[in-house]
């Protein structure tokens, strides 16, 4: 036995890396030529399929043991993973608002995955490109070169952030020493109605509570109603509660609705307030030359929420959180333990990035956003969120044209609510009617929509954010969705 390691010195050591880096290359070929196959004929396929029962039992084997080789593997991942996605990638799916993916930010996330590099911080390459993709996201967004910014997963956390840090600037003591038990008066935060649900976890997450968020009736056009804001901050500020912050709407999930960001900005100033702009929706509609107009004041936020796998078309996951206030960003997450104290050079001289949010760990998401923006110019990106706004508008105006269907909201940007006509059936079997429609379309492989209620009212949802949507694909839409619909009620 070897006396220093414990082990006999014939031992072999092992490592995770291939015994034949040949068989490897082959094999990652064909992955990489299926792969560009999967996308160039995505329209050949259904854009969702229900697996079979063989398909989900694959799901319940248990842990494996022993080794299997690459090449079979894949080949289950061939069968049994690529012909059921949830179907985003699709240019027929529009069941929730997400982006479409692209080729070459797949190829930054392979490349992102080998490079492997952790996103804490440092003095790396990988970090340095972070940090230019987040100041990329505030020249989209206007914001001044000063503000500061994150990456992170998605909407939800983006908001998080940006709500944490107005919890902390507005409370009046310090938060992170004493917690919000010692705040002195109970903060209140403002949305409309259509808020979404991310800033009722977030409140919660953040120890103020569900009450903590005001929710203000929304207008005809579903749009925050401003005199109804006015009238509550006075309403909380004459009870003892201390107004915080404004949450504006730059697009509602529900309909796209765009809150008047402008009238926004002015009373969170005027009452000195936060405010805080979820742009998960439509925040990027800030670099589309033909709308750019309906986000108009989104750069005078003080905190922005975007989404970089939406309309940037990024592969899942990217958000992105952006404080004007630098140093109020950074105050809100730096912690500096003694394993990870700046050097003045080295690995550790860099930035610490997870200073300016809650994970210490993080991947590499900047490389597949940097790829497709240096591939394609933002002005691309722009000219295809004018692409979708419009395709929304040559959608509803189908609708209106066609005596089966009528809308429901009003088409604000790229989200287009609809039901299928059924005057004579109560509330509940007209529901039952479109909702069978809806599962009708996904699993005949058609298309993929949702469904929500607006004002009340129960409604087929389309939000039109894929860059593969023709207008052919909602000819398709409207008609399948009159055939289903005559269908099922002459049943």
């Amino acid at each position: 036995m070897d006396a220093m390691s414990g082990h006999s010195a014939t031992s072999t050591e092992e490592t995770l890396d291939p015994s034949d880096w040949a068989d490897v290359q082959v094999l990652s070929h064909r992955i990489v030529d299926d792969a560009v196959a999967y996308l160039r004929d995505v329209r050949q396929r259904p854009v969702w399929q229900e697996m079979p029962g063989d398909v989900r039992d694959f799901f319940t084997a248990s842990l494996p043991q022993s080794p299997t080789p690459l090449a079979d593997i894949y080949g289950d991942v061939v069968d049994k993973v690529m012909p059921y996605p949830m179907g985003n990638i699709h240019p027929r799916f529009w069941s929730w608002y997400m982006g479409s993916s692209n080729f070459t930010g797949a190829l930054g996330d392979f490349l992102a995955a080998i490079q492997g590099s952790n996103l804490g911080g440092g003095n790396h390459a990988a970090a340095l490109m972070d940090g230019q993709v987040v100041d990329w996201c505030k020249q989209m967004m206007g914001m001044p070169a000063s503000a500061s910014g994150t990456l992170v997963s998605g909407g939800s956390m983006a908001n998080i952030i940006g709500l944490t840090v107005a919890r902390n600037t507005k409370a009046g003591i310090d938060v992170r020493e004493h917690g919000v038990a010692a705040i002195e008066k109970p903060l209140r935060f403002y949305g409309s109605d259509q808020i979404h649900s991310c800033h009722r976890k977030g409140m919660e997450a953040l120890g103020l509570g569900n009450r903590a968020l005001r929710r203000i009736a929304s207008d005809a056009s579903l749009r925050i109603d401003i005199a109804a804001l006015r009238a509550a901050i006075a309403e909380d500020r004459a009870a003892g509660f201390k107004p915080a912050c404004i949450i504006g709407n730059a697009g509602t999930v529900n309909t796209g609705a765009i809150d008047d960001l402008q009238a926004l900005a002015k009373l969170a100033h005027e009452e000195d307030m936060w405010f805080h702009v979820d742009g998960c929706i439509g925040a990027l509609i800030a670099i589309a030359p033909e709308n750019a107009h309906r986000v108009a004041g989104i750069e005078w936020a003080d905190s922005i929420a975007l989404d970089p796998h939406k309309w940037l078309h990024a592969p899942f996951e990217a958000g992105c959180a952006l404080v004007r206030d630098a140093s109020a960003h950074r105050e809100t997450f730096a912690v500096t333990p003694e394993y990870l104290e700046s050097t003045p050079r080295g690995l550790a001289s860099g930035q610490w990035l997870h200073d300016y949010g809650l994970q210490t760990s993080r991947g590499f998401k900047a490389l597949k956003v940097w790829m497709a923006l240096r591939e394609h110019g933002v002005e691309k990106f722009g000219r295809l969120i004018d692409q979708n706004i419009a395709q929304g508008h040559y959608l509803a105006n189908l609708i209106e044209a066609e005596l089966a269907l009528e809308l429901t909201a009003p088409t604000s940007i790229n989200i287009v609510c609809f039901r299928y006509r059924a005057e004579r059936l109560d509330s509940e079997r007209a529901k039952a009617l479109n909702t069978e429609i809806m599962l009708r379309l996904q699993e005949e492989g058609i298309a993929a929509i949702s469904d929500t209620t607006v004002q009340g009212r129960h409604c087929l949802r389309v939000a039109i954010n894929n860059h593969r949507t023709r207008r052919e694909d909602l000819d398709l839409l409207v008609a399948e969705t009159v055939r289903l619909g005559n269908e099922i009620s002459a049943a």
